[in-house]
């Protein structure tokens, strides 16, 4: 099995790193598109051609299975447009753990981190609709503007980034919160900082593992062929070579730069 995985830069990388422990014997390709990160805060058509070119670069050069949005964002913006066009190719998207973090929170106190374009998107706001029917809910959404481009450039502990958490957080700390959702996928790269910030007394959730579970009930659905397990990952432009050691930790992978 081929599977295509595509990011605005390595906040991806978070899923791919759960789906390798999940999936075997496939065969991975990543497009970091750095050229254009962070789509967060990127206009729409901007975004929706990127996601395209991507799509046509993987299936043309890899000649991919099955294909991961991993990225709220353009799951957000793209993922509808990309199923219409591309009809023969199964596509997963992520969205916000926004169910599981309802389905765990004792006080239905929940917070809920994402780009300014998720946040604010039609899909986001249908999966709100959608869960809290019939339920009392507080929801905190926090747009978090800039974020994941201080995760993109390897920029943690620097004091710009801390500033920028707790401008973020700090309005959550009397919300009595028990359960925050990371709605983009560079944000659990800094679980450990989130977590800390509130002292460890609350309970993160992403999107890792559901998309890696999707993929493996996908795998089984038909006979794509046994692969020898490898990991491609291609970058637009630079790319923080730390970061991905960091997330990928012990898995082989190869880099290289492309051109999209």
């Amino acid at each position: 099995m081929r599977v295509g995985l595509f990011d605005s830069g390595i906040g991806g990388l978070t899923i791919l790193n759960s789906i390798i422990k999940m999936v075997n014997h496939t065969e991975f390709f990543y497009v970091a598109d750095t050229l254009y990160t962070p789509y967060g805060e990127k206009d729409k058509s901007i975004i929706l051609k990127r996601c395209d070119d991507i799509t046509n670069y993987l299936l043309d050069n890899y000649k991919i299975d099955i294909l991961v949005i991993a990225c709220n964002t353009a799951t957000s913006v793209a993922i509808k447009h990309l199923r219409e066009k591309f009809k023969d190719l199964p596509i997963i998207g992520v969205e916000p753990a926004l169910k599981p973090a309802i389905n765990f929170s004792k006080n239905s106190n929940i917070a809920i981190m994402g780009t300014p374009s998720t946040i604010n998107g039609e899909k986001y706001k249908e999966l709100v609709a959608n869960l809290t029917k019939d339920k009392k809910l507080n929801l905190y959404h926090i747009p978090c503007s800039g974020l994941a481009k201080e995760i993109e450039d390897g920029e943690i502990n620097n004091p710009k980034t801390k500033e920028m958490l707790k401008l973020y957080l700090e309005p959550l700390k009397d919300k009595n919160i028990d359960s925050l959702v990371l709605g983009c996928t560079h944000y659990p790269i800094i679980k450990d900082e989130i977590s800390s910030f509130f002292n460890n007394n609350i309970t993160l959730f992403d999107s890792a593992n559901a998309v890696a579970k999707r993929l493996f009930e996908l795998s089984l659905l038909k006979d794509y062929g046994r692969h020898s397990s490898n990991i491609t990952i291609l970058y637009s432009s630079k790319i923080n070579f730390d970061k991905v050691k960091f997330i990928l930790k012990d898995s082989k992978y190869e880099l290289r730069e492309c051109k999209i």
